[in-house]
């Protein structure tokens, strides 16, 4: 989870939402990313997103069987459909997101029994060093 703290504060120094992920597999960290939904004016360039194009092409292929992914904010449900394809087996996020949370705050894709793929969950882990990441974010901008 440090490495994607560490991504997050990068991503809040070119003015994204401090949000970062990072994917590994025995403990080899295959790729790391952060928010550059501002950077890249993409509304899809979310920390995970971006993590989970790198990991796939380290890789070689779309299936990440074997990784875990560590995010610092509950993932939504565009990350949470992208783990679910990507066949993503554990994921650990930081904080919950009471307003967009799709691993169970808002919705919870990643339980889905309809789906063909449920990763385990693991939340909380660093909660509260992301949780101020992203408070000293916003009320720096209000």
């Amino acid at each position: 989870m440090e490495i994607a703290l560490a991504e997050a504060r990068a991503a809040e120094a070119h003015g994204d939402v401090p949000i970062g992920a990072a994917i590994l597999r025995d403990g080899d960290l295959l790729a790391a990313a952060g928010n550059e939904r501002e950077l890249r004016g993409d509304p899809t360039a979310h920390a995970e997103i971006l993590a989970i194009r790198a990991a796939a092409e380290a890789l070689g292929g779309w299936r990440l069987a074997d990784t875990t992914l560590y995010v610092t904010l509950e993932p939504c449900a565009m990350c949470a459909g992208a783990i679910v394809l990507a066949r993503i087996p554990t994921v650990v996020f930081a904080a919950p997101d009471p307003k967009a949370g799709a691993a169970g705050s808002v919705l919870d894709i990643l339980a889905q029994p309809a789906l063909n793929h449920r990763p385990r969950v693991i939340p909380g882990l660093r909660a509260a060093d992301s949780a101020t990441l992203l408070r000293e974010f916003f009320a720096a901008r209000r």
